[in-house]
């Protein structure tokens, strides 16, 4: 299993209802969660082979900011 991380500007529970059906219904994440305690809004995406690109336009498409992190 793969897993990204993002930097995010998902801050809340709100947020996260709001983002939920986007990251579900994207089909090469099985698993997510936000980091909402982090400065940086951590999002980890974990699935067989997570694309960067849908996640960071599943994100978007919620209304939120994203970049990938650096490792």
């Amino acid at each position: 299993m793969s897993t990204l991380k993002f930097k995010t500007s998902i801050n809340c529970a709100n947020c996260l209802r709001a983002v939920t059906p986007f990251l579900d219904a994207e089909a090469s994440v099985e698993k997510w969660s936000v980091d909402t305690n982090n400065p940086s809004k951590i999002l980890t995406v974990e699935g067989e082979n997570p694309i960067p690109e849908l996640v960071m336009k599943a994100v978007s498409q919620a209304g939120f900011d994203i970049e990938p992190v650096q490792a």
